[in-house]
């Protein structure tokens, strides 16, 4: 295929209306549906109708007002969404590197380098052998702020063991030809193993004190389930440690009794997406609901985010999960949630002034949806979404703003796409 150009107006993507759908792709059989586009001529300080019109799987009330189905909001600024490349094999990760080039995972176990025009590199060697059956594989991926001098990159990934598989982040140098990795060492293992091949979470992030924050999930099965309530366990958590994977000192949750060192909040189900606030350097959250319940959060060390205590969705079954209660004392309400879901994944702040009505906002990667989210946020709740790409029939895994300025996103189907002011 070869690449093209989509000039996008204010809101060629803003109102489509999708079928409710589970989660990720183990669970997701049915593709979405979509409703008409009307013409563009509002603003980002307009409020429209939400751009969720389908009917919510249950009748759980949201905890306060802008919860959920938020009013909708319009791009206003012409941009252009452009297809750099159709090659690639099931991308997972994307990460900037400093002279403008973009650092690819690949489900089954590979990484690439790929230049703003769409070329890509070989895949380079060295990486511990991934486990790519289900959900697992070569995940989320970040490079050290100061790669130009230690060339290190840090990725997450499935491992197989001999107790079962679990997820990993491992870390290496980049040769200085870009041909393979160096020195690589496995940091940290989410223990306990689990023989399934589902929820392995898998984002990473560094904070502003340089540690990783690396998401797990609880790995799906009702047998793991509740481990993300159990302190010694590493399912379903965000964890925190040194870029040598040691806990980082001060961790909230270290002082507790049982309490694994590593862990920096819990109560988490699958959680595809990590991003820090450019202004604020506040964590934010994204995370896959069962039918129904997708979350988004702002992140507070030692916070439990109370999975499967409480949750916005159901079953897949259609029944309550657990006692089918959506707040208890506690226990963190997310700052918003989709019913029906959009299976949020990778995800990033909007930092560029290129766009400027676009500035601090949060653009998700959106599987079952088939779009990008646009979030607006103020004083941490959000007052504006608007979807963004609808019409590529396309599920976004992750996103990541390049040192151009432009928003980069890759899909499950190969594309990479730059997206950025015409």
């Amino acid at each position: 295929m070869k690449n093209r150009m989509l000039l996008i107006t204010a809101t060629a993507s803003s109102f489509f209306a999708f079928a409710s759908c589970k989660s990720d792709v183990a669970d997701n059989p049915n593709p979405p549906s979509t409703g008409t586009t009307p013409p563009s001529t509002g603003t980002t300080t307009t409020s429209t109708s939400p751009v969720e019109t389908n009917p919510p799987n249950s009748t759980y009330r949201p905890a306060f007002t802008g919860q959920t189905r938020v009013a909708g909001v319009r791009t206003t600024i012409s941009y252009a969404s452009t297809v750099l490349t159709t090659a690639l094999t099931s991308p997972w990760g994307i990460a900037s590197l400093p002279d403008g080039r973009l650092l690819i995972t690949q489900k089954t176990g590979a990484m690439r380098i790929a230049t703003s025009t769409g070329q890509l590199g070989a895949p380079i060697t060295g990486i511990p052998t991934v486990n790519p059956a289900g959900q697992g594989g070569l995940l989320g991926v970040r490079i050290d702020p100061a790669f130009v001098t230690n060339r290190t990159v840090y990725w997450v990934f499935s491992e197989s063991t001999a107790d079962g598989n679990l997820t990993a982040v491992a870390k290496g140098l980049l040769s200085q030809d870009e041909t393979r990795f160096e020195g690589v060492t496995v940091i940290y293992r989410a223990l306990p193993a689990y023989r399934g091949t589902a929820h392995y979470g898998g984002r990473i992030v560094i904070d502003p004190a340089g540690n990783l924050l690396v998401s797990t999930g609880e790995r799906a099965d009702n047998v793991t389930r509740l481990q993300a309530q159990s302190l010694n366990s590493g399912l379903g958590k965000i964890i925190r440690i040194t870029k040598d994977g040691t806990p980082t000192a001060g961790n909230p949750l270290a002082t507790q009794a049982g309490a694994r060192p590593e862990l920096y909040t819990y109560g988490h189900r699958n959680p595809q997406g990590l991003a820090i606030h450019p202004t604020t350097g506040d964590l934010w959250q994204s995370e896959h609901g069962p039918r129904g319940g997708d979350e988004l959060n702002r992140i507070q060390a030692g916070a439990n985010y109370g999975w499967p205590t409480i949750t916005y969705g159901l079953e897949y079954s259609g029944s309550r999960v657990g006692d089918g209660i959506q707040q208890r004392e506690g226990l963190e309400q997310p700052v918003y949630y989709w019913d029906p879901v959009v299976s949020p994944s990778g995800m990033t702040f909007y930092a560029s002034n290129r766009i400027p009505e676009w500035q601090n906002n949060l653009f998700i990667g959106s599987l079952s949806g088939m779009h990008i989210v646009r979030l607006v946020i103020e004083n941490n709740r959000v007052v504006g979404e608007e979807r963004l790409l609808a019409s590529e029939g396309q599920r976004f895994r992750d996103i990541t703003q390049g040192t151009d300025g432009a928003l980069y996103a890759i899909t499950d189907g190969g594309r990479l796409y730059r997206i950025d002011k015409q």
